[in-house]
């Protein structure tokens, strides 16, 4: 276990060190991911799928920030659902601008979020991320972890119905128009996956404040558990189908590698906890201190080994013996 805690120390430190060159390396792999996943869900714009193009934006992507690379996601998304309908495209557009004031009115720090959503769905690991951002994020977190998965069920509409987008000029507009909402958003996998990540968000964030002791391995437990019973439950009641072996692969895959974010970001020893309590003249004080595992990285050890000294008089009785 210690030999954990100093590989952990020695990742902070190399962070610490490399960072000016870590930070950029993520954003350009996070943007070629993103692009090359939707490019091999959709790819109707021809241009974005050249390699030359993908890999321009992912080199701007490198020197933009979270927010930046957001924008230049959603111009792309916008481009390939223009290339099938401008309708839907239109669409997408005012979603994505009602998102954008919602999301920097209330949670401008988590544009990842809203990025990594769209890019787990497709990768089949969903489930990690109301665990993760219940752990990191906050209350307001939900807002872009919400526009994700529309953002994401928005997409696989598309690229599921895109015959029918694409040769539907004989439709009045206005029943188009109305047609694509309800593909979407009467959408009951999209309602249940909004509902199941939200409440276990929610129920993560505030379990992982409570002052108790492993309030973090409680809380990743208890979002687990509350996902597990909103699925179940939506089937039950809406018939809504979810593969059972799957979802359960990925709730234990999110469960190990929940441990793992709280072991490299909050490890504590509860084994050392302290109370104290002190008062003023308004208020009494209870405090609850749980000091923090540090582990300094062992220093390496050098020997030096030297051949001793003969003496001058040893030396000249082995002359004389000689």
């Amino acid at each position: 276990m210690l030999n954990l805690f100093v590989f952990r120390e020695k990742l902070r430190a190399c962070y610490a060190r490399f960072g000016n060159i870590i930070v950029p390396v993520l954003h350009f792999s996070t943007a070629l991911l993103a692009l090359v996943l939707l490019n091999n869900g959709m790819g109707y714009e021809r241009r974005l799928r050249a390699p030359v193009a993908v890999l321009l934006i992912s080199l701007l992507s490198a020197f933009l920030p979270w927010g930046g690379i957001c924008v230049v996601l959603g111009i792309a998304v916008l481009l390939h659902i223009f290339a099938v309908s401008a309708e839907f495209a239109l669409i997408t557009l005012a979603f994505l601008l009602v998102l954008a004031l919602l999301y920097y009115g209330f949670s401008p720090r988590d544009s990842v979020i809203l990025i990594l959503t769209p890019m787990l769905f497709e990768l089949k690991l969903p489930y990690l991320l109301p665990i993760l951002v219940g752990l990191g994020g906050s209350v307001f977190s939900v807002i872009p972890l919400s526009g994700g998965i529309v953002l994401y069920y928005i997409i696989n509409y598309v690229h599921n119905n895109a015959a029918p987008l694409t040769n539907g000029e004989s439709v009045d507009v206005a029943q188009k128009y109305l047609q694509m909402l309800n593909g979407v958003l009467l959408d009951k996998t999209l309602i249940l996956y909004l509902l199941a990540f939200s409440i276990s968000l929610l129920v993560v964030w505030c379990v992982r404040r409570l002052s108790m002791d492993y309030a973090w391995d409680a809380g990743i437990l208890a979002g687990i558990l509350t996902m597990l019973f909103v699925f179940f439950l939506g089937n039950f009641w809406y018939g809504v189908g979810v593969n059972i072996v799957p979802l359960l692969l990925g709730l234990v895959l999110a469960g190990l590698l929940a441990e793992l974010y709280r072991f490299l970001v909050f490890s504590v020893d509860y084994t050392r906890t302290e109370y104290s309590q002190f008062e003023d003249d308004d208020y009494y004080y209870y405090v609850k201190a749980v000091p923090k595992i540090t582990v300094a990285a062992p220093e390496p050890k050098t020997q030096t080994i030297n051949t001793p000294k003969r003496s001058r008089r040893s030396a000249d009785e082995g002359e004389t013996k000689r």
